[in-house]
């Protein structure tokens, strides 16, 4: 048995959360064609493809960062190169507010300061950051760095939760976090409450929410689960989970009343932004 090389190890996962590995990874799956041929295919995109998608690339507000991370529903004990990857775009710098901190406490305090956010951001979006996430793509440090800033944060606060790919997976699916946060919801909670005992951003939980709410909605015009993952690109086991909670507002009235706002609250939403559009129009 050789020595294992972490160095090489490291560069390896990080190099299987590329977009290039995204790609080949899909073609691989869904054309059942070889790696090499994958690359290939790759190459042909880049050389047609590129020049022109350069020159349209949208780019991204001041402040965000793009990143590729592992889909949060991936189990435990699963390759990195072998899971599902999903692209997330974070709010890093804040402005004034985190150049008036990094200016009086230096870049450790900036970095203990977004860290849970990071974390908590890219969970909303479906994805869990790793701790070479934090080191090599986000704050450009070293992943003991990124670990003693993670011992810091747990010693001041015990209870604070970090949803990184590691700690989540160690508690359990995080399809278990999302359900538990509608069901609060569901309970007839405020957001203020809910963030509080799920340790979430407001963010987090309206994502969760909005997910479960279109979840309802779909599910009302008698559509199968398959489906519904499909149109809301979310797994099929978290859909499962958010049609058994369903089945629960059935027998539970004040689930079934907390349910109707959020569905009211939903088609009002949508209305909105109907209405924003049509004005929009209209002035064109």
């Amino acid at each position: 048995m050789g020595v294992r090389n972490q160095k090489k190890e490291q560069l390896d996962r990080l190099q299987s959360k590329t977009l290039d590995a995204q790609f080949v990874r899909s073609i691989v799956e869904g054309l059942n064609c070889s790696p090499f041929e994958a690359e290939a295919v790759l190459g042909v995109v880049k050389e047609v493809y590129f020049p022109f998608l350069d020159q349209s690339t949208v780019q991204a507000p001041p402040g965000k960062i793009t990143l590729v991370a592992v889909c949060a529903d991936e189990p435990p004990g699963k390759s990195i190169s072998q899971c599902a990857k999903r692209t997330v775009c974070l709010s890093l710098h804040r402005g004034i507010e985190d150049d008036k901190l990094i200016q009086a406490k230096g870049p450790s305090a900036f970095r203990q300061a977004r860290i849970v956010d990071l974390c908590q951001e890219a969970v909303s979006q479906g994805a869990l950051l790793t701790r070479e996430d934090l080191a090599y793509r986000i704050f450009f440090v070293s992943t003991r760095t990124i670990s003693r800033d993670l011992a810091l944060l747990r010693k001041v606060n015990p209870a604070l939760h970090i949803p990184l790919r590691s700690t989540v997976q160690d508690m359990g699916p995080v399809l278990s976090h999302r359900v538990e946060i509608v069901r609060l919801a569901l309970a007839g909670k405020t957001m203020s409450e809910i963030c509080v005992a799920s340790h979430h951003s407001p963010k987090a939980v309206a994502n969760y929410l909005s997910t479960f709410t279109r979840c309802a909605q779909l599910a009302r015009q008698k559509m199968h689960p398959s489906q519904i993952a499909f149109l809301l690109d979310r797994s099929r086991s978290l859909i499962e989970r958010y049609l058994e909670l369903l089945k629960e507002c059935q027998t539970d009235p004040n689930f079934s009343y907390h349910l109707d706002e959020l569905l009211r609250i939903g088609r009002t939403t949508v209305e909105k932004k109907r209405g924003r559009r049509g004005s929009g129009e209209t002035g064109n």
